[in-house]
């Protein structure tokens, strides 16, 4: 009898993670759809050196572009700047906001759930971005048309096709306009 208990609770936890994995990839899915990527974490070490790479001043204004759990966010503004955050999945921009909760940052932080196309970026200092390949083409003309001249951006892997880097620091690039 135990046994058949503990086979019970076993078959239960992989079914579980079975539809758990479904959600997860459904997920991902439908934020494609949207116009967004597949939600990938960037590591704290790589969050670390995005944010010296862009060489925060206290009070710029600091924008993660598809912001994910909002951990470069969070990052962003414990550097003091004003730190935002665009992200279009509900969950995603949930756990971030929770996230800045407990990090106590509410009035330093803020994640909006919107589709950062769709937003003008002139009054940003500086923009971090984990893009994917197919989409740096038009963020590239999008930048270069609506940042301010001595803005930075800062990608993590995926470079501009045109714009020469004036840094680059292992898969980190850094942009100035």
């Amino acid at each position: 009898m135990i046994m058949f208990n503990i086979l019970l609770v076993v078959l239960f936890f992989l079914v579980f993670d079975f539809f758990f994995l479904l959600f997860l990839l459904g997920r991902s899915f439908l934020s494609v759809l949207a116009g967004g990527a597949f939600y990938a974490s960037t590591r704290a070490e790589t969050v670390k050196k995005m944010v010296e790479l862009a060489q925060i001043k206290p009070g710029e204004k600091a924008v993660d572009l598809g912001s994910g759990d909002g951990r470069l966010v969070i990052a962003l503004a414990r550097a003091d700047a004003k730190a935002f955050g665009y992200e279009i999945d509900p969950l995603l921009v949930w756990l971030s906001r929770r996230q800045i909760r407990r990090a106590g940052l509410e009035k330093q932080a803020f994640i909006y759930r919107q589709n950062f196309w769709n937003e003008d970026l002139s009054g940003f200092d500086v923009v971090a971005v984990y893009g994917i390949g197919q989409m740096m083409k038009k963020l590239e003309r999008k930048l270069k048309r609506e940042l301010k001249t001595g803005a930075r951006v800062v990608s993590n892997y995926y470079t501009f096709p045109d714009w020469a880097e004036s840094k680059k620091e292992d898969r980190l690039h850094l942009y100035r306009k």
